[in-house]
Order: C-alpha cells, then structure tokens, then sequence
C-alpha cells in the first residue's frame, strides 16, 4: 500500500478564513489526514504573544469544513483537558466529521503554557504515567457502555459516553520521541505513533525500537501505524529551490527544494516504515508550492 500524505497545519500567526481556505484545498486535493496542533502560546515558545487558536474548538470547525479527509490533532496534551471532557469532545467531533476523527495524544512540552493557566507539568516519568492512564481512561470511555477506572491522576465512576461514537474504534496515536516510555506506551496502547522532523536515519532507528517493544508486549509490529511530520519548504522552479535549500541550511526532518527531492525524501520515510507523511505548513502559505505538491509529488508517491 502507498504511503499516505497528510498535512499539518499549526493554527498560529494565521486568520482563521486563511486556514480554512487550507483545509478545503487539502481535503479536495487527496490529502489523507488534515490536523491541528494543541498550543496556547506559540511553539516554539517565545513571548506568548503570538495568536493561536485552541485545538479542540478548530477540530469542530475542520470537521465541518471537510468531507474526504481525516482530522485530527497530531498530540493533544494529556494535562490540558480530564479524559471525561476529551472524550465527549471527540464524540462530537467523531459526529460532526461522520466518522474521520483520529486522536493524537502526549504528555506535553510547552513549560509556558502550562505556567501560564495553571497546569501540572510533573516529572517526565509522572507526565508519562499520566499518560498512559489517560489513553486508558479514554479508550474505556470510547468503548464502553459504563465505565469504571481508578488511577493515580484519573477516576471514572459509572461514567457513561452517549451517543456512542460514529467509529467502532477511534484510533489513538502517542506522539513523541521517547524512548524509555512513549514508545512502550505506543506498543502497549495505542493504534499508531508519529514523530515530528525525525531525519531518515532516526525514523528508522526509533521505529526498530518500536518492532522490539510491540515484540515484548505480545503484539504483531504491523498492526502499530507510524507517521511522520515534515517541515515543508518546496520550491516552484529549481533557482527558487536552490534558494530555499541555501536558507534552510540542513534538510533534516524536512520537504526542502524540488519537487523531485520532495517526491525521493518521502519515498525515503516510506521505506523507513511511515505509513503515512504529514507535511507540516507554516503561515504565510506559499499557495504555488502547495499546488504543486498536489499536482507533481503526490501522484508521484501516491
């Protein structure tokens, strides 16, 4: 099967008529997947001052705005949002969407924000056991008729999740890098994994890891999907590309110069093991290089 390409689009120093002008033209130009990214504050993190709209309120609008696609929001963080409120939400949006919603959850990086409202950022290892109950709680919640959970950071008691969601399973992704616990926790857990800007050699590394650990739990390495996300910079025409490419510098973890390496670098991920590569668009958006992925290095991957 070929590899699927999403995009990801952060909802940051952007109108909101602007981004979705960009979900429309994604979902109507083959794109498999459309997400969001969870921040209250810029990323990466400067002075708090940029604009950035909440994920789970833009989810609603992507739904609405799409037919074809699945959305999502590559990491949710697992401290902003009780898994009672993230499971009704996705519920919803499970609804509004009929049936594309995916979830993406981690443990959180972004230190401002957190400060900034009031939220708990732990040790890595109580952010990771944090986590991993949250996946649980959630996937009880989505898969149960009455559910019942007691954790260390999350309880549910007689918790009830009506209407059910439009998909039988609602996959759950763990994002993340880690080693020591979110990949166990992704081969434990969840339905697939993503990595953001990983270079070739790091994907593959990370995701031998993964064979090992989905080994360990007693589970059939091919049933975890893996994706990626890319930072696109593509150029129109060779000298545009060239410049782009001098710019940049390094290419690691990135869609940078012409359609061609474009088209080489996603092949490369794809035999890494990426079921799926997420090209990762920063405002302004560069409409010519959009159109032109769509219409030379998609069909030539796809």
């Amino acid at each position: 099967m070929a590899v699927k390409i999403g995009i990801h689009g952060g909802q940051q120093d952007i109108e909101m008529d602007e981004l979705r002008r960009m979900w429309r033209f994604a979902d109507s130009s083959g794109f498999d997947f459309i997400s969001l990214w969870d921040h209250f504050y810029e990323a990466p993190p400067i002075d708090g001052d940029s604009p950035v709209f909440e994920a789970i309120a833009g989810m609603a609008a992507l739904a609405a705005e799409t037919e074809n696609a699945r959305i999502g929001c590559h990491v949710l963080c697992v401290t902003y949002r009780n898994p009672g409120l993230l499971a009704n939400s996705i519920m919803t949006i499970d609804h509004i969407s009929h049936g594309r919603v995916e979830v993406g959850l981690g443990a959180g990086w972004q230190v401002p924000e957190h400060m900034a409202y009031g939220y708990p950022f732990d040790s890595p290892k109580a952010r990771s056991d944090r986590l991993e109950e949250g996946i649980e709680a959630l996937r009880m919640l989505f898969t149960e008729d009455v559910s019942n959970y007691s954790g260390n950071y999350y309880q549910l008691k007689d918790a009830k999740l009506y209407p059910r969601p439009v998909q039988e399973r609602i996959p759950i992704v763990v994002g993340g890098r880690g080693e020591r616990r979110t990949l166990p926790t992704a081969a434990r857990l969840a339905d697939g994994w993503n990595v953001p800007y990983a270079t070739v050699d790091e994907f593959t590394r990370l995701n031998a890891i993964l064979d090992e650990r989905c080994t360990i739990e007693g589970r059939d390495p091919a049933t975890l999907n893996r994706s990626v996300n890319l930072h696109m910079r593509m150029g129109t025409t060779a000298a545009q590309a060239a410049q782009i490419e001098q710019e940049r510098g390094a290419t690691d973890g990135a869609v940078v110069g012409t359609a061609q390496q474009a088209i080489d670098a996603i092949k490369a991920y794809e035999e890494a093991g990426a079921s799926r590569v997420s090209i990762a668009i920063r405002p302004p958006i560069e409409w010519d290089a959009l159109q032109a992925f769509v219409e030379e290095v998609m069909p030539a991957v796809q």
